[in-house]
């Protein structure tokens, strides 16, 4: 099947998020991604349950939700990168790689001998992409780090969160791992780049790719928001710090978000609620007017919001073009109209001999379209086929090996 990079090799020396995230974006375009693991425990994620998924017998397998998410499409081995023998299996595999991506700690793989310079001299189109905490230099780069920490010093719980003196007013990470995911999607996007340019220059490259940079990168307009005004952004609750009104309101029942971003949306809106006052005052008239009054503006938009169900505002705004919308849960979610239609919910067959739960990638290509094939996999499942069709490895050879502990 004609998929956008099917005609692409990745060796993945990665576990946990960051990594994985990155090499599954290949591998749902196509591209044959060998992750490599650890004989015996695998990636640390694949322990990281409950939840875990069930066999066809309802036992439960050695897979967790956490592992099932970021590895779907992937050969799974298992080689022991501290023997000398598992770094010449890896040193093999890496002469046919188009792409290898790691995330060991800053050196780790220079031990080994795997590192881009010594990978190079084999296999100089080789694009070898790191992903580490800090990055490669600096006085963090040797130090360890998870998400949460990024989450924390890159600034972004410094702006998300209840405002001071507000109940539960303290610092607050995102809902999920944002910093390895952000950092997959910037990796993603830097090896595409470098293989486009390996394609004009026939030489790869090497990327260096840091969560923390990543953080502090996403940061944006409230980057800039600092830089052009010597103010420190602060958190702000479900408010925006450029636009008014954009936050949740509660109504005579539930809770909507009201997204207005422009002066057009804002008329719309005021004329929805019964105050088209509003839309008439001067203080209120320009985005910049509505951010510097929206101490007096909000409580107006409040109390006007109270006269309608949740389900009444939205049906209102959604017909008048007003952008809005409910605060789902995630069964709500994959209920979604909308959801569903654009099918976001997958079922892929897993090698336990059931189907296993995804979610769909959001990339949609018209002519070379993402192809699924199977979920994660197995530890291991692809250990004698991958050395045996790629190396030649004979099944001797490979006992041999499994026997010494090498894979």
């Amino acid at each position: 099947m004609n998929t956008a990079l099917g005609h692409l090799k990745v060796l993945d020396l990665t576990r946990i998020l960051a990594g994985p995230w990155a090499t599954q974006n290949l591998a749902d375009m196509g591209a044959e991604v060998i992750k490599v693991e650890r004989p015996g425990p695998g990636d640390d994620t694949r322990a990281w349950g409950p939840p875990f998924l069930k066999d066809d017998e309802g036992r439960e397998t050695a897979d967790s939700s956490y592992f099932l998410s970021a590895n779907r499409g992937k050969k799974s081995i298992t080689v022991d990168l501290a023997r000398p023998e598992g770094q010449t299996l890896i040193r093999e595999l890496a002469t046919q790689a188009d792409v290898l991506v790691e995330n060991y700690k800053v050196g780790t793989l220079a031990r080994y001998g795997l590192d881009y310079e010594s990978l190079k001299a084999l296999n100089p189109r080789l694009v070898y992409c790191s992903i580490t905490g800090f990055g490669q230099s600096g006085p963090y780069a040797a130090l360890p780090g998870y998400d949460f920490v990024f989450q924390g010093m890159g600034g972004l719980m410094s702006i998300t969160g209840q405002p001071d003196g507000a109940p539960g007013d303290e610092p607050m990470k995102v809902g999920i791992a944002i910093s390895d995911l952000l950092c997959g999607m910037y990796a993603t996007t830097a090896i595409l780049a470098a293989l486009e340019h390996r394609h004009l220059s026939g030489q790869g490259q090497y990327i260096d790719m840091s969560l923390l940079d990543c953080v502090v990168t996403v940061n944006s307009y409230q980057a800039i928001n600092y830089f052009l005004s010597g103010k420190i952004p602060r958190r702000m609750g479900n408010a925006h710090s450029n636009m008014v009104p954009y936050q949740v309101f509660r109504c005579k029942e539930g809770d909507v978000i009201v997204a207005v971003g422009n002066d057009g949306q804002f008329r719309a809106f005021c004329k929805l609620i019964g105050r088209d006052d509003l839309a008439a005052d001067a203080r209120y008239a320009t985005p910049g007017q509505r951010n510097r009054h929206r101490d007096t503006l909000i409580p107006e938009i409040a109390q006007a919001m109270l006269a309608r169900t949740m389900e009444e505002w939205v049906r209102l705004m959604e017909s008048a073009n007003v952008p809005c919308g409910p605060i789902n849960n995630m069964q709500q979610v994959f209920e979604d109209a909308q959801v569903r239609h654009r099918g976001m919910q997958l079922s892929l067959p897993h090698g336990a001999g059931v189907q296993a739960p995804a979610v769909a990638s959001p990339i949609r290509l018209s002519d070379t379209p993402i192809r699924y094939g199977r979920s994660a996999p197995l530890l291991g499942e692809h250990t004698d086929a991958v050395l045996g069709e790629k190396l030649g490895l004979s099944p001797e050879r490979i006992a041999a090996l499994r026997a010494e502990g090498v894979i």
